[in-house]
């Protein structure tokens, strides 16, 4: 299984950028999928999770009405909508998958990890 996440990059508060994660060797309509952020000297955090469907989701409120995860199970890629980008947004992003149809704001449910994506946003 891999999970190969991009699109990250500088951009400035205020600015949009959007985050995808192609995931192979797996089914992935069976699979949840979330994305979590990990920024220097703290610990990995939940940002958004998506069901199996794409019809429930789940934001954490840091980011709610700012970001937006979706998918797109033909392509085996799930995204990152990321509006309004302030400097505490600043992290390396991880998309993750959990073998089950649901979402999940835990990341200790999910399976697969990727490598990260590095969002650097400037004030």
């Amino acid at each position: 299984v891999q999970l190969q996440a991009s699109g990250g990059g500088l951009v400035q508060a205020g600015g949009s950028l959007r985050l995808s994660c192609a995931a192979s060797g797996l089914t992935f309509s069976n699979y949840g999928m979330g994305w979590f952020r990990q920024a220097p000297g703290k610990e990995r955090e939940f940002v958004a999770t998506i069901s199996w469907s794409g019809t429930i989701t789940n934001y954490d409120d840091s980011v709610k009405g700012r970001f937006t995860i979706s998918r797109d199970n033909a392509k085996n890629t799930v995204y990152l909508q990321m509006n309004s980008l302030k400097p505490e947004d600043t992290a390396v992003y991880f998309c993750a998958a959990r073998n089950l149809y649901s979402s999940s704001s835990l990341s200790r449910t999910y399976d697969y990890w990727g490598q990260g994506t590095l969002v650097t946003v400037s004030s």
